[in-house]
């Protein structure tokens, strides 16, 4: 399954947010741009993102303390913060709020690319590269290709598996129908997504003996793996 790191850019210059993320998506990382903290802070709970990048100056929610309550959601997801702030203590207050790397404005573009790729080599595709996620009473083993619960063990098809490795990343969050066909099915046409809401409704079946696993349809959007811990 193809590993795609998607970035939610929270910067309230629109015009320096667009060329970001049209360049950004040129170079193969698909973007979400949001202009004010609280907006950045709800797509962030409710939508599947890899990565984050933001300014420290923003309306209705600051960037240290969206980036704080963003760690708080998912500790693992980085950071780099892109600010006009140049001083000691606000670079230092960036990382102990939990970033990976501070850039200074003005910068250049090529070298915000550079550190994004820098920081996915470091964080991103290491966590994705997990394989064993537990599920409530559930235990998903990706190397043997197996779900367990209470020393039965289910083998999973091909399918299953690449769907449950894509919702156990985005655990509690939602991923879009779209970007599951992509993922997976390389292809987004009427044929492959019948095939998959045939599998969506096998991989709903397996958790139906532990009511705190459960895989939402979320109407018109996509999917939710919920769990309650």
């Amino acid at each position: 399954m193809e590993k795609t790191v998607k970035i939610l850019l929270v910067e309230d210059d629109k015009n320096l947010g667009f060329i970001l993320k049209s360049y950004l998506v040129v170079k193969g990382y698909p973007t979400v741009l949001s202009l004010d903290g609280s907006d950045a802070l709800n797509r962030f709970e409710n939508e599947a993102f890899d990565f984050v990048i933001l300014d420290t100056v923003l309306p209705s929610l600051d960037g240290y303390t969206l980036a704080a309550r963003i760690k708080q959601y998912d500790k693992e997801v980085p950071i780099v913060f892109i600010s006009s702030k140049t001083s000691r203590m606000d670079v230092s207050k960036g990382f102990e709020v939990g970033a990976d790397d501070f850039i200074t404005k003005p910068f250049s573009i090529d070298e915000l690319f550079e550190r994004v790729n820098a920081v996915c080599k470091r964080t991103v595709l290491k966590t994705k590269n997990k394989h064993v996620y537990q599920l409530a009473s559930y235990t998903f083993d990706g190397i043997r290709h197996v779900l367990i619960r209470n020393g039965v063990e289910k083998k999973l098809t091909n399918r299953e598996l690449d769907l449950l490795f894509l919702f156990c990343e985005y655990k509690n969050r939602i991923v879009e129908r779209s970007m599951a066909l992509q993922r997976i099915w390389h292809e987004e046409n009427y044929f492959n997504a019948r095939n998959m809401d045939v599998y969506i409704a096998k991989i709903r079946k397996l958790f139906k003996e532990d009511p705190n696993v459960e895989l939402e349809n979320i109407h018109g959007v996509g999917y939710r793996l919920v769990v309650k811990e």
